[in-house]
């Protein structure tokens, strides 16, 4: 990226190999790669559709302590939401001063959707 920015949340997991496969299992996402030592996983990043985590088990002590907001159109969340529902994704309903949809991963870390004001 020359002259644009690119940015990637990192999300702090337990276990790189049970959060891959929940985000690629689960959630659609794919891994273009992930970064081992000694035969252990320690980074990975996910993708879906210009949605980029990097996941990593390096800081124990912040695991499970990530949101991400993503945002979008309202038909490809409803879509999203009936897909996931469909896989027996636990999706949740929140509040961010407006309405959310809201999945959390394995370690806790959360992913809301919010819907598009409807006004």
């Amino acid at each position: 990226m020359a002259d644009g920015w690119f940015a990637r949340p990192v999300l702090f997991v337990a276990d790189i190999d049970v959060s891959v496969d929940f985000y690629v299992m689960q959630l659609g996402f794919t891994q273009p790669w992930r970064h081992e030592e000694n035969g252990n996983a320690l980074v990975a990043q996910v993708e879906r559709q210009g949605c980029t985590l990097i996941l990593s088990s390096q800081w124990p002590n912040k695991v499970g302590k990530g949101l991400v907001f993503v945002s979008l159109d309202f038909g490809v969340l409803e879509s999203l939401r009936a897909e996931l529902e469909g896989r027996g994704v636990d999706v949740r309903d929140g509040q961010w001063g407006y309405r959310l949809m809201v999945v959390a991963d394995p370690d806790g870390n959360e992913l809301y959707f919010p819907y598009p004001n409807e006004a």
